[in-house]
């Protein structure tokens, strides 16, 4: 069976969904826009027959490098490019001018669009930072035509070096064509994935313990980390849709088997990513409902003590306010009978003072008797 063009697999890709904007790439062309003086080209290949033949130095080798060599490819990375280069780089390949704008201004979710024979691609790259212990997310844009690809990174991650490195050794998978740089790149940034979910995996372990030990700042680390958790899962959630999407496409042209194989490899951790980060979403609102558990526990706690002071604080008061009732009834009596006025009743009495005394000492004892009935001593 004779295998199947690069164009017919991306054609099959194309024809999965309604709405397309035909147009037909060509890199055939040798004049070409004169290119911008500012350069972000990171690298600039021409490929055939999987092996690099020509490290252009601007777009006009390029595209007669590819003029040069027959079922050839080129590959361009650029970092960051203005609108300029863009504007070349989409006269000569023929790109849409909506993925264009898209790729210029970034901030894109990740997708698969396609416009004609060309495959417009976004990816979320992440890394783990340990110091900071914080998720960071790099965007990357992809034009993948019948016989070029040209990334476009607006972040130092992921490092497409390696990735080319990795693909010019091994010639015979790189002489697959464009579809075979695209898996190359999705396999790279879902491998990087993969340390993420272990970092926060790290992450929740340490709030779990801070949890259980009442550590006042976990439920902002809970919050923080829900959040980062949320970002990574747009980052990854999207990319099954798009590997079930581009697996159709190579099963229904029956590309390479082992890109296939290569391919379903790739959805298969995705899957287990997204498996990963949905259950540190269920993890994180157990903590959280766990931690307000145990924070109302403390609260609950902490207002008994209160509760207890305030009533040992009140029998305190009682027994202080009967006491002074008590001694309070003697001293009226001798407050008034000190205050030396001559008509008093018994002041010359010769009993007046035993009696006086003895008064004071009833209501003593009736005070007394009634504030310990009552509990207050």
């Amino acid at each position: 069976m004779k295998k199947p063009s690069v164009s017919q697999a991306l054609r099959a890709m194309s024809s999965l969904r309604p709405g397309s904007h035909p147009h037909t790439p060509s890199v055939a062309k040798v004049e070409a826009a004169p290119s911008p003086r500012h350069s972000s080209t990171v690298d600039n290949a021409v490929y055939a027959d999987g092996r690099r033949v020509l490290s252009p130095t601007s777009l006009e080798d390029t595209l007669s490098g590819c003029a040069r060599f027959s079922d050839s490819m080129a590959w361009i990375g650029l970092y960051r490019p203005n609108e300029a280069e863009l504007a070349a780089i989409q006269k000569e390949f023929d790109l849409h001018p909506l993925a264009v704008e898209d790729a210029i201004g970034a901030h894109q979710r990740p997708k698969l669009e396609r416009y004609g024979d060309t495959l417009f691609v976004v990816l979320r790259a992440a890394s783990y930072s340990d110091e900071r212990e914080e998720v960071d997310f790099g965007e990357l844009h992809l034009f993948v035509g019948p016989n070029f690809v040209v990334s476009v990174r607006h972040s130092e991650s992921p490092d497409l070096a390696v990735v080319r490195q990795r693909m010019e050794a091994e010639p015979e998978l790189l002489a697959l064509g464009p579809v075979a740089v695209l898996y190359g790149i999705l396999d790279a940034v879902v491998d990087q994935y993969l340390p993420v979910v272990s970092g926060l995996e790290n992450d929740i372990d340490e709030i779990e313990a801070q949890v259980f030990a009442g550590d006042a700042e976990v439920s902002r680390r809970i919050y923080e980390l829900s959040q980062e958790v949320l970002d990574f899962q747009r980052a990854t959630l999207p990319l099954v849709g798009m590997l079930e999407t581009l697996r159709a496409g190579f099963d229904a042209f029956e590309t390479n088997l082992e890109l296939r194989r290569a391919l379903r490899d790739v959805a298969d951790h995705t899957a287990v990513v997204n498996d990963r980060v949905e259950g540190f979403r269920g993890t994180l609102r157990e903590i959280l409902a766990v931690n307000a558990t145990l924070v109302a526990q403390r609260q609950n706690e902490d207002m008994k003590v209160l509760a207890e002071a305030s009533n040992r604080q009140n029998e305190e008061v009682k027994k202080i306010s009967a006491w002074a009732a008590i001694f309070f009834a003697p001293t009226v009596i001798a407050g008034i009978y000190g205050m030396n006025f001559d008509a008093m009743p018994e002041l010359h009495w010769q009993y007046g003072y035993p009696v006086a005394i003895g008064v004071m000492l009833v209501a003593m004892t009736g005070l007394y008797v009634m504030f310990r009935r009552r509990g207050w001593l």
